[in-house]
């Protein structure tokens, strides 16, 4: 785990000011992986939906900036800043961040899940600016176009896999947090972010019409991934509704298909989806099955459908509260 000590504020402002120098907006991080600078609104009612326009710093990724100047008052009002954040969404290069999490819990293998997603919808994730975060996760960062707005989501695509886009932000390498350093991967210090992938640009920005679901925290990813659709041709398609037998049908098939090391991963977002399409508690034992073929013991099965359950019970309130 990483030190935090006198030398720390200074070293991020200097991480900070290497990132701006190469067109990155940034400010500064507390150790909490927040915003250290505290809001300027704070305690008055009703609340104030300020994004910067009172001219005061305090605003989170809306004070974020390339300008020098700006980086050093920034960091001199955040005297016990330990890090930075990068602004996504943002010109010139308009980042997009795929946070790909470690979760033991659920024997999350988001990795897995991508290079999945990849052969489903054939993309190839290029190479690009890799950051390994102190948890054993890595964030890809990748350039929009100036034509999209990729929004913020949690879990969406598939679990473990968070995405950052308009209005959300990452930790900078060189940043340090209560759980250790934020650094650049191995062999990618030299390159710049790559292009995002058209066929996974069209995953991560909603369909006209309909309104993204955001989030910074995973459950707050309220979206149905990628497909109920899971390559096996019973999947949702637009203008055309499937069943629950045959959804249901599809997913247990998404389950049928793994290979070790995903298959906990595979049942959790499956159960995920089931639940939010609203036949989960019809297809678990179906599940369960499938994931008893596949190897893994009944009981581990039947706690991950019970921890998806759990999880998206919280994720139907906030959208049943959406406009």
């Amino acid at each position: 785990m990483a030190t935090i000590d006198r030398q720390t504020p200074t070293l991020a402002l200097a991480h900070a000011l290497a990132a701006a120098g190469r067109g990155l907006p940034v400010f500064p991080l507390s150790a909490t992986k927040l915003p250290a600078l505290r809001s300027p609104h704070r305690g008055k009612q009703p609340p104030t939906h300020c994004r910067g326009e009172c001219g005061l710093p305090g605003h989170g990724v809306h004070d974020a900036t390339t300008d020098p100047a700006a980086v050093r008052a920034l960091f001199a009002a955040a005297p016990r800043a330990t890090g930075y954040g990068i602004a996504c969404g943002r010109a010139p290069h308009r980042l997009v961040g795929i946070d790909l999490d470690v979760d033991p819990a659920y024997g999350s293998d988001a990795a897995g899940a991508l290079r999945q997603l990849a052969l489903q919808h054939l993309f190839t994730i290029p190479p690009t600016v890799t950051v390994l975060t102190p948890s054993g996760g890595r964030h890809l960062w990748l350039t929009g176009p100036a034509d999209a707005t990729v929004p913020n989501s949690a879990g969406r695509l598939a679990p473990g896999i968070d995405i950052r886009g308009s209005g959300g932000y990452l930790v900078g390498p060189g940043s340090v947090t209560a759980h250790g350093r934020y650094r650049l991967a191995p062999g990618t210090a030299h390159l710049t972010p790559a292009p995002c992938p058209r066929a996974l640009l069209r995953l991560l920005t909603p369909p006209p019409g309909r309104a993204p679901h955001t989030g910074t925290s995973p459950a707050s990813g309220t979206a149905s991934g990628p497909g109920t659709n899971t390559g096996t041709g019973t999947g949702t398609g637009a203008g055309a509704p499937a069943t629950a037998s045959r959804r249901g049908e599809g997913l247990i098939q998404f389950v049928l298909a793994a290979h070790e090391g995903q298959r906990n991963t595979r049942l959790f977002w499956a159960a995920c989806r089931a639940y939010e399409h609203g036949f989960g508690d019809a297809l678990a034992d179906g599940l369960t099955a499938a994931a008893v073929r596949t190897g893994l013991p009944e009981h581990e099965a039947r706690a991950a459908i019970a921890s998806a359950a759990r999880l998206t019970s919280g994720r139907g309130e906030e959208r049943d509260g959406a406009a």
